[in-house]
């Protein structure tokens, strides 16, 4: 049972703000819309727009290990549930379900030799960043599988995130709960059979990017970017498991299996 609950929801999103304003009224539920301060002692945290505001705020208080539920104001809501004005939320609340995701770390070189270091809950993508196509090398826990991928780019991801830019980029839908990640080739011109692969969530993951000078390369943690990156290791983080709120009808796994067979 949720004792403290916070409320947030997307400013531009006048849809959102009305929900917020009238649950507020409804439950007293604490507004932190336009509270910078991280919410602390909160049980719970609604989220109340579209899957780019929970992303966000997955990131932003990922220190706070805090669940959130999203109510989905947005285009796709893949990580939202739907709203019904006459719903008793908070009985929807003891019936939901938690569950964990757990986010890619991305451990990135610059040309300068800058280290940054971000986390992604959908997925890690090296893109072009000229009209050139990159040129990346490949290796899986030490050992080489491609020496030179020519593409417009390659990304990693998650089952949470195998619906989004993955399965847009070709890839395969990951069941929720499989220890698997995706690793997808963007628009590959060399070599042109090779689809992507499936590879166990514990493996550790090395691109380096070829002719880096000439051929600029992005990386990109869901939407944290790293400009002219040269090497980039990714691996999937047990240690740090973001939770994400769902209608027991309306559950992660249930959605991506029904992603599958939509027309």
């Amino acid at each position: 049972m949720y004792n403290k609950i916070a409320i947030i929801a997307a400013l531009s999103n006048k849809k959102a703000i009305s929900i917020k304003d009238s649950l507020v009224k409804k439950y007293s539920f604490v507004d932190l819309t336009k509270n910078n301060i991280k919410p602390k002692g909160f049980d719970l945290i609604i989220a109340i727009g579209g899957d780019g505001l929970i992303l966000h705020l997955l990131h932003k208080y990922q220190d706070c290990n805090i669940p959130i539920y999203g109510i989905n104001c947005g285009t796709v809501g893949f990580l939202m549930n739907s709203f019904n004005e006459n719903d008793n939320l908070l009985e929807k609340l003891a019936l939901s379900i938690q569950t964990k995701i757990y986010p890619l770390k991305m451990k990135a070189i610059d040309v300068k030799g800058k280290k940054h270091c971000h986390i992604a809950i959908n997925e890690v993508a090296i893109t072009r960043k000229s009209s050139q196509s990159v040129r990346i090398a490949i290796e899986i826990n030490g050992q080489q599988r491609i020496a030179n991928l020519s593409a417009d780019g390659v990304l990693v991801a998650t089952p949470a995130g195998s619906t989004a830019y993955n399965f847009s980029a070709g890839g395969p839908i990951i069941p929720f709960g499989s220890k698997i990640l995706t690793l997808t080739p963007i628009c590959p011109f060399r070599p042109r059979k090779w689809h992507g692969a499936l590879i166990p969530s514990t493996s550790r993951i090395k691109f380096t990017i070829l002719d880096h000078e000439k051929r600029p390369a992005l990386a990109t943690a869901d939407y944290s970017e790293v400009k002219n990156v040269k090497e980039i290791q990714v691996s999937q983080d047990k240690n740090s498991p973001f939770i994400i709120v769902f209608d027991p009808d309306h559950s992660l796994e249930e959605r991506i299996i029904r992603e599958q067979f939509i027309s």
